[in-house]
C-alpha cells in the first residue's frame, strides 16, 4: 500500500510538471516537484495552479468587472497611492498596468520603459506586459522588438501567448507575410481556440476570406464537444471572428 501512495504522489507531481512546461514556468519548480513529490505538489497547487484555474479566474474577473462598473478609477487611485507611498518596482508595475487599463498610454509606457531599465528589466513577465502595452498604444514596432527579446532569452516562456502577441505586432507594422507565418505556426503548434480565432481574424482582415472561413469551421466543429462553461468562455472569440468575416462581406 505505501507503494501505491508513493505512486499517486509521483503521478500528481508529473501532472504539475507538465503544467510547468506548458505554461513556461521557471524550471526550478521541476526540482521542487520531484524532490518533494507530496509537499512540492501541494505548494505548487496553491502558489501557481489554483490562482490560474478557471474557477479562480472567473471569480476574480467577475469581481473586477463589478468593481470597474461601480468605481472605474479605484484601481488607478490605489496604484497611484501605493507608488507614491513606496516607489518600488512592483508598485510601479501595478501603476503602469492601471494606467494602461484606463487608456493613459503615454504615462503607462513611460513607467514600463523605466521598469525595463531597472532591476526587473530582464523579467519575461514584465517584458510581456510592456510589449502588450506598446502594441495597444500604437507602438507595434517596439512590441515586435520586445517580444523577440523574450523569445530569444526564454524560448519556453508563455509560448502560445508570445507567439500571438508577436504575430499581432507584426501585422500592425505591415509585415503581413511574417505575421501570416507566425499565426500559422501558432495554430500548428498549439491548435487552441484562441490561436485559431486570432488567425481567422487576421486572415479576414488581410483579405484571405477562404482561410478565415476554414478556421471558423474548425472552431465550429470543435464547439460541438464543448460543455456550457467552455462555450461561455470562448463565445467572445467566436463573435470576434464572425465580426471580422461580416466586415469582409460589407466591404464588397
Amino acid at each position: 500500500m505505501p507503494f501505491v501512495g508513493l505512486g499517486l504522489h509521483v503521478l500528481v507531481a508529473i501532472f504539475f510538471a507538465v503544467h510547468v512546461i506548458r505554461t513556461g514556468r521557471e524550471m526550478y519548480w521541476l526540482i521542487i516537484l520531484f524532490s518533494f513529490p507530496l509537499l512540492g505538489s501541494i505548494v505548487y497547487f496553491f502558489a501557481i495552479y489554483l490562482p490560474q484555474s478557471r474557477l479562480e479566474r472567473g471569480v476574480t474577473k467577475a469581481a473586477r468587472s463589478a468593481m470597474q462598473v461601480l468605481d472605474p478609477e479605484r484601481e488607478l487611485r490605489d496604484a497611484e497611492s501605493a507608488f507614491e507611498l513606496s516607489p518600488s518596482a512592483q508598485n510601479e508595475w501595478r501603476l503602469a498596468a492601471a494606467l494602461l487599463d484606463r487608456g493613459h498610454c503615454a504615462e503607462a509606457n513611460r513607467h514600463f520603459d523605466a521598469l525595463l531599465r531597472g532591476p526587473l528589466g530582464h523579467d519575461p513577465e514584465l517584458k510581456f506586459a510592456a510589449a502588450h502595452a506598446k502594441l495597444r498604444c500604437g507602438e507595434a514596432g517596439h512590441a515586435v522588438e520586445i517580444t523577440r527579446q523574450i523569445r530569444q532569452a526564454r524560448a519556453d516562456f508563455r509560448q502560445e501567448q508570445v507567439s500571438l502577441l508577436l504575430a499581432r505586432a507584426l501585422a500592425s507594422v505591415g509585415r503581413t507575410e511574417d505575421a501570416r507565418q507566425e499565426f500559422a505556426s501558432a495554430v500548428e503548434r498549439f491548435g487552441t481556440v484562441e490561436t485559431r480565432a486570432a488567425c481567422a481574424v487576421f486572415a479576414a482582415n488581410s483579405g484571405d476570406v477562404a482561410g478565415a472561413r476554414s478556421l471558423r469551421e474548425q472552431i465550429e466543429r470543435d464547439s460541438r464537444h464543448w460543455n456550457r462553461h467552455a462555450r461561455e468562455i470562448n463565445q467572445p472569440l467566436i463573435r470576434e471572428v464572425d465580426a471580422a468575416l461580416a466586415a469582409t462581406r460589407e466591404s464588397r
